[in-house]
């Protein structure tokens, strides 16, 4: 992102590729494995894993990502990585989906501060994890999923589908008799 008066902006996403949630983000004025690495301690955090099961870390090819430094602290974390193809951005899919979708939104705006433009994103993860359903995610949000909501979602769904199925066959059935 450019920033006016301030120059270029970098954004360090961690998303759950199951869920599609943005666990957490970073605004950077650089993008070196030292912003990586911040990023993925929030996460971590916040994800507050249990099993002891470390998650895997995909990623483009990016200097950051190629880095010696990004290596001994995935080490460090047992982690393992597992970089995309060089020139397929579809090994990044879902990610390159979240910047597209993002982009569309927040760079219909100038901005003058990192501030703004944070604010501007937050408000933006707030929308995409809570807010906007995802059709391939049977049109759940990314937060149902990630938080272990999505079946009793869908379930309430079904069975509101049921009563107003049944509520219209006996409107039509009552029309009818008449």
């Amino acid at each position: 992102f450019k920033i006016f008066g301030w120059g270029w902006y970098y954004l360090s996403t961690i998303l759950d590729d199951y869920s599609r949630f943005i666990v957490t983000w970073k605004l950077c004025p650089t993008m070196k494995a030292e912003d990586v690495k911040t990023t993925l301690d929030d996460a971590l955090i916040l994800a507050d894993l249990k099993n002891n099961n470390p998650p895997k870390l995909l990623s483009d090819n990016g200097s950051c990502y190629i880095s010696h430094e990004l290596a001994d602290y995935l080490k460090e974390k047992d982690m393992k990585h597992v970089r995309g193809r060089p020139m397929h951005p579809q090994t990044q899919g879902k990610i390159e989906r979240y910047h597209r979708s993002m982009k569309n939104v927040v760079k219909l705006d100038n901005y003058f501060s990192p501030g703004q433009l944070e604010k501007k994103l937050k408000e933006f993860v707030q929308y995409y994890n809570y807010e906007r359903y995802h059709e391939s995610l049977k049109n759940l949000t990314p937060a149902e999923v990630y938080y272990g909501k999505g079946e009793q979602k869908l379930k309430q769904r079904q069975m509101v589908k049921n009563k107003t199925l049944k509520a219209r066959k006996k409107q039509y059935q009552k029309f009818n008799l008449n």
